[in-house]
């Protein structure tokens, strides 16, 4: 059975004072959960644990972002979470501080037999 993406929403989180990756990467993720909807588990019967979750997490220093904890943020299916490089950081130098700025994809998968679907007649 192959294994299909059904969703793709995206987001982005910022910390203004703190230059904490991990709470800007928690926030974009957020921002693309509140973006979507997924009725079909409840509507077609599909357990949620079916559903794999892949999160990709931009910040200019990835390795700042604990993954885990971004993972956590995720209330459906099983998490991975990959950091790469991206994001934004704005340095105020009156102040002497960096806003952090991290983008977020979220892809959900769920195994699914092609052969099982197909549009009516009338679609």
């Amino acid at each position: 059975m192959a294994e299909k993406r059904i969703i793709l929403e995206m987001g982005t989180g910022n910390d203004l004072y703190g230059e904490d990756y991990t709470k800007a990467a928690c926030r974009a993720v957020q921002d693309a959960l509140h973006h979507s909807s997924i009725v079909l588990f409840r509507s077609l019967g599909i357990d949620h644990r079916e559903m794999r979750v892949q999160v990709t997490i931009g910040v200019q220093q990835p390795d700042r972002v604990d993954a885990a904890v971004v993972a956590a943020e995720l209330p459906r299916g099983r998490a991975e979470v990959r950091v790469v490089h991206g994001g934004l950081n704005v340095h105020d130098p009156d102040q002497g501080t960096t806003h952090v700025l991290a983008t977020a994809a979220v892809e959900a998968f769920l195994p699914i037999e092609q052969a099982a679907w197909r549009l009516s007649a009338g679609s």
